[in-house]
Order: structure tokens, then sequence, then C-alpha cells
């Protein structure tokens, strides 16, 4: 049999008016004994005579339990609360030959908002204990946040610190290994341009050698034009006797001077390579020097002959030079009511010329028979 006992308005032991209502289960009794006593009790009475006999014992045990518990303690711990009726309840049940099976508070209430004021006054203390325990729990979370923070960024600095000393061992290391190989690339640079100065002062030696050896070939053959001028001088102007005389001491004057050229040379070379070249000016200069010394003793030699000749040479020149512009000339008029003007003008010039060319050399050339026969003429 279910039951559902209520109690309305059962004051607590503070005094505060509840309504509580539960469920029972309830059996007859099936040991012989406990099945005569509940005949006994029960016997020509319904289900629902039973139910209510019940019913009523276990509101009246529900009523005084009541009346010894607080608000608190009925509402907070309602299991305990309904094994302590049926506890107290059993043993009366028990002697009608009724066992209770279960008993639960169904539920408890008030008219007065007393479980709502109680229920919102543990729902602020729990929601200030929650405020509390959460503004704690966030204390410590900063806290530990903090330490967590100051941790990670006393790690970080302990790694940046490795990884700016390791960076900076290593900018040293670079610039070692930089300097080390600037250094390496400067002595590398420097024996390269030593170097090519040793080989560029060998072939700067090998040339010099080369202009010394040009330098004795030009000598010999200035020496060969030497020999060459004086027999033309005096195959043109002295005797045979005393040309062939003049030559044979020329080509040992020259032979001599040739050996001394040479051998300063040589000596030159030795003592200083960078003065070959002086040595062989000096050399040109005394071979032109007696070049210049044998025609100044030929000229004196044979004097105004010898000058002469050369003045003779030197006129085909001379007018060359001077009728030059007239080359460029295509006709010459000559504006004269003389036939013979032409003539005269012609012959006033061969006369005007031993005067013109003893103005520019020195010489007079009126003293040619050749001449002097045909000024002469003229005159």
């Amino acid at each position: 049999m279910t039951l559902q006992p209520r109690c309305e308005d059962v004051e607590t032991a503070e005094g505060v008016a509840l309504t509580v209502t539960g469920v029972a289960q309830v059996k007859i009794m099936t040991e012989k004994e406990l099945l005569a006593v509940a005949c006994e009790q029960f016997l020509g009475k319904n289900v629902q005579d039973i139910k209510n006999v019940v019913l009523q014992t276990l509101e009246g045990h529900l009523r005084s339990i009541l009346g010894t518990l607080t608000v608190e303690q009925i509402y907070q711990d309602r299991d305990q609360f309904a094994k302590l009726v049926r506890e107290v309840a059993a043993p009366d049940v028990g002697r009608m030959g009724i066992e209770i099976l279960s008993f639960t508070i169904k539920d408890v209430y008030d008219k007065v908002d007393y479980l709502s004021s109680l229920g919102k006054t543990q729902t602020a203390v729990v929601q200030r204990d929650a405020d509390i325990g959460v503004a704690e729990a966030e204390r410590d979370a900063g806290i530990r946040e903090a330490e967590c923070k100051k941790e990670m960024l006393d790690v970080k600095f302990m790694a940046d610190t490795k990884i700016a000393d390791s960076k900076r061992a290593f900018e040293l290391q670079k610039s070692a290994f930089s300097e080390e190989v600037n250094i390496k690339t400067a002595e590398a640079q420097l024996a390269y341009e030593l170097q090519g100065a040793r080989e560029q002062q060998k072939i700067r030696q090998e040339e010099i050698e080369i202009e010394v050896v040009q330098r004795k070939k030009q000598i010999a053959v200035e020496a060969q034009e030497i020999l060459r001028t004086d027999k033309e001088l005096i195959a043109t102007v002295r005797c045979p006797a005393e040309a062939e005389a003049h030559r044979i001491q020329q080509i040992a004057e020259g032979e001599k001077v040739k050996q001394v050229l040479l051998a300063q040379a040589e000596a030159e070379k030795i003592r200083k390579i960078g003065e070959a070249e002086a040595a062989v000016i000096e050399a040109m200069g005394k071979a032109e020097a007696e070049r210049m010394k044998l025609k100044a003793e030929a000229y004196q030699k044979y004097g105004d002959a010898a000058k002469m000749a050369l003045v003779l040479e030197a006129l085909p020149q001379i007018a060359a030079k001077i009728a030059a512009p007239l080359t460029k000339v295509d006709e010459i008029v000559v504006l004269s009511g003389d036939n013979s003007k032409v003539t005269s003008e012609v012959n006033r010039l061969l006369a005007e010329l031993p005067a013109s060319v003893h103005a520019l050399t020195g010489m007079d050339l009126s003293k040619i028979p050749l001449i002097k026969k045909a000024t002469g003429a003229q005159a």
C-alpha cells in the first residue's frame, strides 16, 4: 500500500509552522504470529480503512518529530528526518502487523516564506562565499600568474642573456675571423704586389739591357756614319794621299773612340744601369764633336774654297725655297713698252745675286771667274 502522509502548519522546535508531505510504502507482514496480529486488528475492514489507520499513525509520529527539530535540520537533511520518522513509527505499526518498507520526505514548505528567506540567506552566504572564493581564487591566480610571468620573464631574460652572449661571442669570433682573413688577404695582396714589382723590375732591367745593346749598336752605326762622312769629306776635299793618311788616322781615332765608348758603356752597365742613357748621350756628343772638329779642320785647311763649295751646294736649295711661292703662279705678265725690258731685268737680278749671297753667307761670289765674267759683262 502507498500512503501519502501530510502535516500542515506544524510548529518546529523554533516555532516556525511548516507543512510536510511524504510518501510511505507499507504491507501486511506474512509471518504467522504477525499475520495473526494484523488479522486481529483489521479483520472486517477494507483496504482504505487499513490505509487510514496506518496513515494517521505515521502522521502522528511525523508531527511529534517535527516539534523536536529545527527548520534547518528538516530542510537541509531530509534523509535523516525520514529515517528518524521510520525508526520511531516502525514499532507502533509493527504491533499492528504492518511493515514500513520505505518512507521519504516529498516536500517541505511554509506560508511565511521562512524557507525562501533561509534559502536567500543561504544563497547570499553561498554567493558571498563563492565571491570570496572567486576573489581569493582570482587573487591566488593573479599571484600565481604574476609568479609565473616573473618566472617566465626570468627564464626569458636568462635565455635572452644567453642568446645575447652567444651573439656577442659569435660577432667577436666573426670579427676575429674577418680580421684574420683581412690580414691574410692583405699579406697575399702585398706578396702579389711585391712579386709584381719584382717582375716589373726584372722586365725593366731586361729593357735597360736591351736599350744598352741598342745604344751600343747605335754607337757602332754612328761610328760607321762618322767614318763614312770622313771618307766622303776626304774623297771630295783632300788629295788622295792626304785623304788616305787622314782616313787611316780617322779610322784609328774612330776605333779608339768606339772602344772607349764600349768600355764606358759596359762599365756604366755594371756600376749603374740607370746611367747608361747618359753615357750613350755623352758618347754621341763626343762623336758629334769629333765629327764637327774634323769638318772644322777640313774647312780651316781648305779655307774659302771649302766654304765656297758648301755655299754653291746650298744655293739650289735656297733658290728652291725662294722660288717656292712662284710655283703657285700660273702666268707672269711684265708691263713695259720696251721689248728688251725683260732681258734687262734678268741681267739686273744676276748682277745683284753676289751681293745678296754675300749679305746672307759672307761669301763673295764675284771672285768666282764664271760669275765674275757674267756680272762683268752685265756691267
